[in-house]
């Protein structure tokens, strides 16, 4: 039986969705697509007017494991009905679980819980600025970053993002961030040298080992091996950003697997809890120098969400999906890259990892990709942006070799009438 017959595949909603009730409620902080989503099974969802939707955005790449998959829903209620909050100034048995199989399925020693990518990041971003000051005995440590990329909405989330359009109307930003080219090492060199003057110097290198946001950009190897040996050598920490790119989604389970280089640091959120929020930053023994009171979270590791974690962990392996991302995501780079080809005077590349896959529009053309992205949902497909040229292809961790084609099928149907 698959997943997508678990859940009534009708049908009008007992209670219409008032879009202008929403819209006095809610701040204006999205700019949302006019459609409405009320039930999900597997890779389907279906909107308040009983349309269904071949979902190929998962939350944007977190819902690991699709809608309504029965081992979540097992472990919602079984958690729901035991404990679901407590303190983290008590022990909590499923923290300590969640953490030990991220320590034993990872290159990390120890785990700090949080709620959200942007969460994990702040706590990376606090760990290294300790570690500069009371290891490398930096007086004003400064975090290197990529142009291009994206750690999240916070205000020192945003300065570590460097793309401007971010940032606007927020300043004053976070100090002690500089920004450099993704995968040029020359640039990387050249601004550790030119910052390495008086009180100042580089503490600490964030970059994502594949660019999400930035228009699905993988990281060259021999980049991040140099980066590494550079990191040994100077003894500033090497921070990765595995919130879209970890837990499974690139046919490995983290990132940092497809570059031969293990960080210092990493951050993990989105598929982690399979559409319940949790954040988690993790890290090698030597640079762990939180002491207590120093950073917390309220809500960071509680029982329920470290139990659905923990399913979903479980379930990558049970189930062998990483081996299911890995075909399907050459299935669809190799049907994407097929498109390419026949439509080359409006597609210019495609690239990604696993199920993360990135189609560019020719940069000469007036198509964008929010063009597709709306050409495709009428067509019953949900895509999403990455960048004004980029459009992503992020689906749920089980997609089926047929749902992969059909998206296929509709990709190629739109941008035929999108190119004439």
């Amino acid at each position: 039986m698959s997943i997508e017959t678990l859940v009534p595949q009708a049908n009008q909603s007992s209670t219409p969705f008032n879009k202008e009730s929403f819209d006095e409620a809610v701040m204006s902080t999205y700019g949302r697509f006019p459609i409405a989503l009320e039930k999900g099974a597997g890779c389907r969802l279906w909107d308040t007017e009983g349309k269904e939707y071949l979902d190929f955005v998962a939350g944007i790449a977190t819902c690991t494991l699709g809608h309504a998959h029965p081992a979540l829903i097992e472990a919602v209620t079984q958690q729901i009905q035991k404990i679901h909050h407590v303190s983290n100034l008590y022990y909590i048995p499923e923290q300590g679980e969640l953490a030990r199989w991220i320590v034993n399925n990872s290159c990390a020693d120890r785990a700090f819980f949080c709620n959200s990518g942007a969460e994990a990041n702040e706590a990376a971003i606090k760990l290294a600025r300790k570690y500069a000051h009371t290891v490398l005995e930096i007086d004003k440590p400064i975090i290197l970053t990529a142009n291009a990329s994206f750690h999240g909405r916070t205000l020192a989330t945003i300065t570590a993002t460097g793309q401007p359009k971010y940032q606007k109307n927020f300043n004053p930003l976070v100090p002690g961030f500089h920004y450099v080219r993704y995968n040029d090492i020359d640039a990387l060199e050249a601004a550790i040298s030119e910052l390495d003057e008086g009180d100042y110097a580089v503490g600490a290198i964030l970059l994502e080992p594949l660019q999400g946001e930035g228009g699905v950009r993988p990281g060259d190897i021999k980049y991040f091996q140099k980066l590494r040996s550079i990191c040994d050598q100077t003894g500033i920490l090497l921070i990765f950003d595995e919130v879209q790119v970890g837990m499974g989604r690139t046919g490995k389970m983290w990132g940092y697997q497809h570059l031969g280089v293990e960080p210092d640091v990493f951050t993990s959120a989105k598929g982690l809890g399979g559409g319940i929020p949790i954040g988690a930053m993790m890290a090698k023994k030597f640079c762990d120098v939180f002491q207590p009171g120093e950073h917390a979270s309220t809500f960071g590791g509680n029982p329920f969400a470290c139990a659905i974690a923990l399913t979903v962990c479980h379930t990558l392996e049970n189930e062998n999906i990483l081996e299911n991302v890995h075909h399907r995501g050459e299935q669809l780079r190799s049907g994407l890259l097929h498109i390419g080809a026949k439509y080359s005077d409006c597609i210019a590349e495609v690239r990604g990892w696993g199920l993360i896959n990135g189609m560019e529009l020719q940069t000469d053309i007036d198509l964008s990709a929010i063009d597709v992205v709306k050409a495709a949902m009428k067509e019953g497909l949900l895509l999403v942006p990455a960048g004004t040229k980029v459009v992503r292809f992020v689906p749920p961790l089980i997609v089926t070799e047929a749902q992969v084609d059909e998206a296929l099928q509709i990709v190629d149907k739109v941008i035929s009438t999108l190119n004439n």
